[in-house]
């Protein structure tokens, strides 16, 4: 599950951002709200919601973004899951200051904090120190309200685009290509959304390269709808299913 709920963040943070956004132009504010539900054929398995509220941290002004997935009660009888991300970003550059991660999975558990040092194009982490990384780089809760921006409806299909995510004292690097649009119709309604799909290691889970699918809507909220796993065993879905405090009305299909 953690690992699901990873590559979800990671896949929800797809967009290269052509320059600094101004937080009062960005596609969302303060209050907004996504939850969604993972589900494996009729089972529903986990729930995940998004929720970011404006705050203040070392005296800047900042977003404070939470991402937290659980599992529901029937299957929590047999792993129990409670995982939670959190992410401080300047609202004027949206790049982090502080990122969190609390795992908590049956008997495991992992507790770590991220801070970014802009100035050095470094990380500090409480479990392994300090860290050179590439500059402007993201935490994975970050980057999808960073990269939520107007330039992706500007992107050709065959287009790739490269993201720079920090995550379990690493640099992870995503390249993901447009596949242009779809209709797609999930439980809240119909919509028109941008397919992406990210460039993913064959063998150990996936067999193609194409297993790994994200919508995103495509209006001025551009809000993730629908990731989808094409794994051996099966498709495994996260789909949106109530939302609230987006900045846009969403734009539905008849």
């Amino acid at each position: 599950m953690n690992k699901i709920f990873f590559l979800i963040l990671l896949f929800f943070a797809i967009f290269q951002c052509k320059a600094q956004s101004n937080y009062d132009s960005v596609p969302y504010k303060g209050g907004e709200t996504l939850k969604y539900v993972l589900y494996y054929g009729w089972i529903d398995g986990g729930e995940a919601v998004l929720k970011i509220t404006d705050t203040v941290y070392n005296n800047k002004k900042v977003v404070h973004s939470v991402a937290s997935a659980r599992t529901i009660k029937l299957v929590e009888k047999f792993y129990n899951v409670k995982d939670v991300y959190e992410s401080y970003f300047d609202a004027s550059t949206n790049l982090p200051v502080k990122s969190v991660r609390d795992i908590n999975e049956d008997s495991y558990s992992y507790y770590n904090e991220v801070s970014y040092d802009r100035e050095n194009d470094s990380v500090i982490s409480l479990k392994s120190g300090k860290h050179a990384v590439p500059k402007n780089i993201q935490d994975v809760l970050s980057a999808f309200y960073y990269l939520r921006n107007q330039s992706m409806k500007r992107m050709t299909v065959g287009e790739e685009i490269k993201v720079d995510t920090y995550f379990s004292d690493e640099v992870f690097p995503l390249i993901i290509c447009y596949r242009g649009d779809e209709t797609i119709k999930t439980k809240i309604g119909k919509f028109l959304c941008m397919k992406f799909v990210p460039v993913v290691e064959v063998g150990r889970v996936f067999k193609t390269k194409d297993d790994l699918k994200i919508w995103i809507t495509k209006d001025e909220n551009l809000i993730p709808l629908r990731v989808q796993f094409d794994l051996a065993f099966g498709a495994l879905k996260c789909d949106l299913i109530e939302y609230s405090g987006i900045k846009t009305k969403l734009r539905y299909l008849e």
